[in-house]
């Protein structure tokens, strides 16, 4: 192989045109057996190896494919599914795969009794790092037992090979999937690093099985260097990775999303053939690593942006390599800081974006290339054609001598389209608006803009006068089922097959039957059910000055569901009322509070493609004022309940606790801007979802959101212990069930639930939610599980009223 060589950590796995999100969904509703969706499976997997290699990538990437996720991936690999599903021999290893991801075993499963529910849940999902990806969150006990089930990886490798590709397998670390996990289960004092030594061997007899099918290299990630370890952690690498080293294969240790900082000599100094690092987000460390790492160990380095979208500065790229390249004796191999898993799959199929725009933006596809013409520029002369090969013929060699100029041609003028598009973005006048910038600088200036008139105490009894709710009062989070009656009327009006009046009195009659059966089912505060929502996120940005969407952006969030994130690429403004007029609507069909539903301004950041002129902070609080704005327009509309929902302020903290205290202050300063505007009498709710809040809790309460809803069912409340702990001064709802899973909890679950909640949190602050919006669920079991949740309410009012007297 050559001094310089490129591959990827990872690659899109849903396919150009979201292929296996739909072959999941028609296999989920029996419309497709196991053995179609392994066929779909292996058809993405050749042609997505095909790509790199036609990219001109040296390695394809083997084990980055998930039908779900990842770490649910090393789950069954290492043979440690919980025993609390109760599997067995009938259970097909995919139909297992199902049910750890989406929940649905019997109770009597789990040996709790009826009425448990336990084993019917899927495994706890989290937010993978500061990214939108979820991942599902291995469970482990002092019971927990290890053994290799390595035929799906195995065989993988073998499809790439048959296929004729160099391969590189890749790994999650055993360090970070212990670390990613969660104890449950277990006996006091018990920690999940206890089962490293369990862990090890049969990571070592898969690296020795990959070796022996000839695998040339295997990628190990151990994302969890970028993050502020527990010394018992750090410590346990060496001996580990000493361990892994006897297996005999060729270890790429990578990290990424962070700088390494405390734990770069140690990754330095792993007994590993190679090193990843990430050279986005820890470029000032690529000097270090180069001077550290031994010269014997092959170092990597993610030169071009695995989490963004905008096309790389190939110029200032090759000014960070100059160096390290010195360093590095010319020797270094060049890829994406992270998995290409996090940006969509390609540009060809945007055929409608603006051209200006789309001149900016490299999705995965056309990194591929950015990553071919850096190689082709740092190697000079493409490697030089013909070394360690006979000497040409003196045809041959002026031949090759023609090759290499228009190679360096090509490359010279792939620098020089990427120089012009750069400065063309720099240079546009779309970018700025001096009217958000002058607004954004007056706010700054005012402390109390960000700031309710009154403090929580004296607006909890305004409101309550105002609403009239009773005890644990009943509520939804916001979507309701997006049907496929609704799904097609936006899809025709896309199309312009359905006029606006036609398109809008769709809407309404699904609005009016969303509020219908919100009576029916005995709801307190109701929601308009967000049948006009595409997205909590894209319906808002489509609204907005500055931002852009595409049409078939997607990227993966956790199993099949995909979204679209918009593109941030100016100043943000809000022209007009976005939500006003279907909210109002709502409100005149009943007699009950409807909640107006925005997306808080860190959401709308963190799930969107941010521009990277200028720092996160100054978008957050543009993006907060257009908000604002919505809150001040459905206030003086007379709505008394209004959700900014928030679901992305824990995601968006830096993986560096050094760092936390600047991202917090900022994101719980836009949230405030937000709702500052509103009166006493006006009730803020604000919901979070799928994410670890503990560790951050005095910065929830500095949002002083009225009402704040979170998930808790999947870990049983265990979230909720927290908010205890630290005396939540204001109400929350803790979900009582999971929306993420086609099971409905029975009432008694949900009782349960509740009263765990009531242990902890007082319970005239406690409300009665699901854990998250209702939209990817269907109607039926919708009515089920809100009835049954409305039953679990009543009978606490019951119970609390009961204890009183």
């Amino acid at each position: 192989m050559n001094a310089i060589q490129t591959h990827i950590p990872g690659f899109p796995r849903i396919g150009a045109a979201r292929e296996l999100k739909f072959a999941l969904e028609r296999h989920w509703r029996g419309e497709a057996s196991e053995s179609e969706l392994e066929a779909t499976g292996r058809e993405l997997r050749a042609r997505h190896w095909a790509q790199q290699r036609a990219a001109g990538l040296d390695l394809v990437t083997v084990g980055d494919f998930a039908y779900y996720d990842h770490v649910a991936n090393h789950i069954q690999l290492f043979g440690c599914e919980p025993a609390r599903f109760g599997f067995g021999a009938h259970d097909s290893a995919l139909a297992r795969y199902f049910t750890m991801a989406r929940g649905g075993r019997s109770d009597a499963a789990c040996g709790h009794g009826p009425g448990c529910g336990h084993a019917g849940h899927a495994l706890e999902m989290t937010k993978w790092f500061d990214t939108n990806y979820h991942y599902l969150v291995p469970e482990f006990s002092e019971q927990t037992a290890f053994a290799l089930a390595g035929e799906r990886l195995l065989g993988e490798v073998a499809e790439a090979q048959a296929l004729g590709h160099p391969v590189k397998a890749v790994l999650l670390g055993p360090l970070s999937f212990l670390y990613l996990g969660k104890e449950r289960a277990a006996a006091e004092g018990f920690s999940r690093l206890d089962l490293l030594e369990r862990l090890l061997p049969v990571y070592g007899a898969l690296l020795s099985r990959l070796k022996e099918q000839g695998v040339a290299w295997v990628q190990i990630d151990e994302p969890i260097l970028g993050l502020d370890l527990p010394s018992a952690w750090r410590n346990a690498f060496e001996q580990a990775y000493w361990q892994l080293n006897q297996a005999g294969a060729q270890l790429l240790l990578a990290t990424y999303f962070a700088p390494l900082e405390e734990n770069l000599s140690l990754a330095c100094r792993l007994p590993v053939a190679g090193l990843h690092v990430d050279g986005v987000r820890a470029a000032h460390e690529l000097i270090n690593v180069a001077d550290w790492l031994p010269a014997h160990k092959v170092l990597s380095v993610g030169i071009l942006d695995g989490r963004n979208i905008w096309r790389s500065d190939l110029d200032a790229a090759l000014a960070r390599l100059a160096p390290v390249l010195a360093k590095r004796d010319g020797k270094l191999w060049l890829s994406t800081s992270c998995s290409l898993l996090h940006v969509p799959f390609s540009l060809d199929a945007e055929t409608r974006l603006d051209p200006e725009l789309k001149s900016w933006l490299a999705f995965a596809a056309e990194k591929l290339g950015e990553l071919a013409v850096l190689k082709a520029a740092v190697a000079g002369d493409a490697g030089h054609a013909g070394a360690g090969q006979p000497s040409p013929t003196a045809a041959a060699a002026d031949a090759g001598q023609s090759t290499a100029a228009a190679d360096a041609e090509a490359t010279t003028a792939a620098l020089a389209d990427a120089r012009a598009r750069i400065a063309a973005r720099r240079a546009s006048a779309r970018v700025h608006n001096a009217a958000v910038a002058a607004r954004l600088d007056a706010v700054a200036a005012d402390p109390q803009a960000d700031r309710r008139a009154a403090p929580f105490a004296q607006r909890q009894q305004v409101q309550r006068q105002r609403l009239q709710l009773p005890a644990f009062p009943t509520t939804t989070i916001g979507s309701f089922p997006q049907t496929p009656a609704i799904r097609g009327a936006r899809a025709a009006f896309k199309r312009g097959e359905l006029t606006a009046a036609a398109y809008e009195a769709a809407m309404r009659e699904e609005i009016a039957y969303a509020i219908e059966r919100q009576e029916i089912l005995g709801l307190d505060v109701l929601v308009h059910g967000e049948a006009e929502r595409n997205d909590m996120v894209e319906y808002f940005g489509e609204q907005l000055d500055g931002f852009a969407f595409t049409q078939n952006g997607w990227v993966q969030s956790y199993g099949s569901r995909c979204v679209k994130p918009p593109v941030i690429y100016g100043d943000v403004a809000r022209p007009a009322a976005m939500t006003v007029a279907w909210t109002v609507h709502a409100q005149s069909l009943t007699q009950k509070p409807v909640k107006g539903m925005l997306t808080g301004p860190v959401t709308i950041l963190q799930w969107s493609f941010v521009r990277d002129d200028q720092p996160r902070e100054r978008t957050a609080l543009q993006i907060a004022l257009a908000i604002r704005d919505e809150v001040a327009d459905l206030e003086q509309a007379g709505i008394a309940v209004i959700q900014i929902d928030e679901p992305a302020v824990r995601e968006g903290l830096p993986l560096r606790r050094s760092q936390w205290h600047a991202y917090l202050d900022w994101a719980t300063k836009a949230f405030r801007l937000s709702a500052g505007v509103a009166r006493d009498e006006t009730q803020i709710h604000t919901h979070m979802c799928y994410a670890e809040f503990n560790d951050i809790l005095p910065q929830i309460a500095a949002m002083d959101a009225d009402v704040i809803t979170i998930e808790t069912s999947r870990s049983d409340m265990e979230l909720l212990r927290g908010f205890g702990q630290f005396r939540y001064p204001n109400e929350i709802g803790p979900g009582v069930y999971d929306i993420h899973s086609p099971r409905v909890p029975s009432a008694a679950e949900m009782t349960a639930l509740l009263r765990k909640a009531s242990a902890v949190i007082p319970p005239s602050n406690l409300w009665v939610n699901p854990d998250c919006g209702l939209k990817t669920r269907g109607w039926d079991e919708t009515n089920l599980a809100l009835a049954n949740m409305v039953s679990a309410a009543r009978q606490l009012r019951a119970e609390t009223k009961a204890t009183a007297a």
